[in-house]
């Protein structure tokens, strides 16, 4: 039985396809549209789910839409009402994507996809919740789910069992760590919705000087982890922004303009605002915790992408072990929509049988052949070298240690926003100037952004203070002290960004300043030829750590195909591509000419 589960219209629009309740593709639609956090209807996805399966969509027993439109537009109008008519604007700008396609999306769907099967709508955060426990390796578990809002739910808590799982209790909107989080990301400069990440990497730079502001004007936050916003310094109910003259007021002056310099005061908010992120979710983990007596706790939702919060609930809270849904955001809705769909309307039955997880790695997305490859490379007349099989680990582990940045590009791309070894950028975790070098030259990021370390997962604890698995990127843990280089006076006195410079450790490029990282743990189960490429770098460098990055460039969307890989190497100082079993050479390559339609000019599907 095939069931296909959609997410659109907000952001990350994705599609998973289940059959017979195993998740055997999932992609989120900006990949193929090329469209950073494409929110249109997931044609493409769609269409990649089916083709990859060798199905129709007649084949589909079930479509599974991830929340309910009807109560998201009853929000849409009771927040028009109650602010009105200061919402006017907004509400007119919403109202014509509502009446053309979210308001009748089964007749959407049946119209568009020529669909006349059944079709289903869970609540949104029904469907975050079931993207986080069924693919968990948990027979039960507690949940929790974060967001900026569903239709009026911002946070809830359950439990599950086996196959099914109940929802206790909720916040509603307007009161939202998600848009708290937003709100903030906003006023410091970033883009809502793709910017939050910025702002909890920026965080490590600043002192808490306006924690105590948050909470005392903008956050009543009770011991439950229960909060109410003052929704006087907010704007996103009845406006087209996120914060409002008030806010400037309380915080000492308008919003940074996009794209100009970083001050000690932008650092100071994003500080100030994780660590009260830190304190809600903690709380909140308590409280679920008495609640449900639960040892393991399932997480999704956009918040639940906070890898620093969750890193600290794991190693301060009451849980024994964390499992977060790698795609936790909207796009995972998809997963959990199809899930919903399996255990809940056709009411299967579920056996964990002590896997560690049934999301496969999150390697869910399109893949392509040797041929495929070769096929791409002779028609666009590409200089490369074919390796064998056996040659290609051993070749980008020596190229890393020869200080080369290198793309990676191997079997099916990632499912959510981390790059997992199968599209990324790598480099040496051990060079004290790669992180400058891969944020200014390759990504064309700022510059404070930390990066990754991809580690064995069985050598994880002799790098980092974690002894468990983080196969998803969405742990951060402190580097271990045995490895932490020693600050001398004039270091221990610089401030803010002048700290970036300064080596921390023996991997000094996966060292934030504060001594964390941001961990994924590589599994040879999921992922073996990631594992030997960093088994071979071990074997011949004695460090069992590498830098991984999303292979992209800022602004776009991680790489998909061949196609996209070239154009990104070639549009950045990455000086090789191991694509399958292709080694490109920069240096061996023609000067790049940008091309309006790259797919077009080589004539390429």
């Amino acid at each position: 039985m095939y069931i296909l589960g959609i997410s659109a219209f907000y952001h990350d629009s994705a599609a998973c396809l289940v059959r017979d309740g195993e998740i055997v593709s999932a992609a989120q639609e900006e990949r193929f549209t090329r469209k950073k956090h494409d929110s249109g209807f997931p044609f493409r996805a769609i269409e990649f789910c089916l083709r990859h399966s060798g199905i129709r969509l007649s084949d589909v027993e079930l479509v599974a839409f991830y929340d309910k439109s009807f109560l998201k537009f009853e929000r849409l109008l009771e927040s028009y009402l109650a602010y009105a008519p200061a919402g006017f604007r907004s509400f007119i700008k919403a109202m014509p994507q509502w009446m053309k396609q979210k308001l009748s999306m089964k007749d959407y769907i049946e119209k568009e996809l020529k669909y006349e099967g059944k079709i289903i709508f869970p609540e949104h955060h029904e469907s975050h919740a079931a993207s986080a426990f069924y693919p968990s390796p948990f027979d039960e578990a507690a949940i929790i789910t974060m967001d900026g809002v569903g239709e009026w739910t911002t946070t809830s808590f359950g439990a599950g069992k086996g196959k099914g799982f109940e929802l206790y209790e909720e916040m509603r909107f307007p009161h939202s760590l998600g848009l708290l989080y937003s709100a903030f990301t906003y006023y410091t400069g970033f883009k809502v919705n793709s910017g939050e990440y910025k702002v909890m990497g920026l965080a490590p730079y600043g002192e808490p000087k306006y924690r105590d502001l948050i909470l005392r004007e903008l956050v009543d936050l009770k011991e439950d982890g229960s909060f109410k916003l003052n929704m006087k310094y907010f704007n996103y109910c009845a406006g087209l922004t996120m914060t409002n003259g008030r806010f400037n007021d309380l915080f000492g002056g308008k919003p940074r303009k996009p794209e100009t310099k970083l001050t000690q005061k932008e650092m100071d908010i994003a500080r100030s605002l994780q660590d009260v992120t830190e304190e809600i979710v903690m709380r909140i983990g308590r409280y679920v915790y008495g609640e449900t007596g639960m040892k393991n706790l399932a997480m999704a939702g956009g918040v639940a992408l906070n890898c620093v919060a969750n890193g600290r609930l794991l190693r301060e809270g009451p849980f024994e072990n964390i499992w977060i849904q790698p795609a936790a955001g909207d796009a995972g809705g998809a997963v959990g929509a199809a899930l919903v769909g399996w255990y809940r309307y056709y009411n299967q039955a579920r056996h964990t049988g002590g896997k560690s997880d049934f999301q496969h790695g999150s390697y869910l997305g399109p893949e392509f052949s040797k041929e495929e490859i070769l096929e791409f490379l002779k028609r666009a007349g590409i200089a490369y070298h074919e390796l064998q099989p056996e040659e290609v680990a051993e070749s980008a582990a020596g190229l890393i240690a020869d200080q080369k940045v290198i793309g990676w590009f191997q079997g099916r791309m990632e499912f959510g926003p981390r790059a997992l070894g199968s599209r990324s950028i790598l480099g040496d975790a051990r060079s004290p100037k790669m992180q400058a070098l891969m944020n200014l030259k390759v990504k064309f990021r700022e510059g404070f952004r930390p990066f990754a370390p991809a580690v064995l997962a069985e050598k994880v604890s002799e790098y980092f203070e974690l002894d468990k698995e983080s196969p998803y990127m969405l742990l951060v843990a402190d580097i271990k002290e045995g490895r932490r280089k020693k600050m001398s006076e004039e270091e221990e006195k610089l401030f803010g960004i002048d700290k970036l410079n300064v080596v921390r450790s023996d991997i000094p490029a996966v060292t934030h300043i504060d001594y964390s990282a941001r961990i994924q743990t590589v599994h040879k189960e999921t992922n073996p030829l990631f594992h030997e490429l960093i088994s071979t770098f071990e074997r011949e460098e004695g460090c069992a750590v590498v830098i991984n990055t999303s292979f992209n460039v800022r602004g776009e969307p991680i790489v998909c195909t061949p196609e996209d890989a070239y154009r990104c190497f070639m549009r950045t100082n990455i000086d090789h591509l191991v694509m399958g079993n292709y080694l490109l050479n920069k240096e061996e390559q023609k000067p790049w000419e940008e091309k309006a339609d790259w797919k077009k000019e080589f004539q390429l599907d």
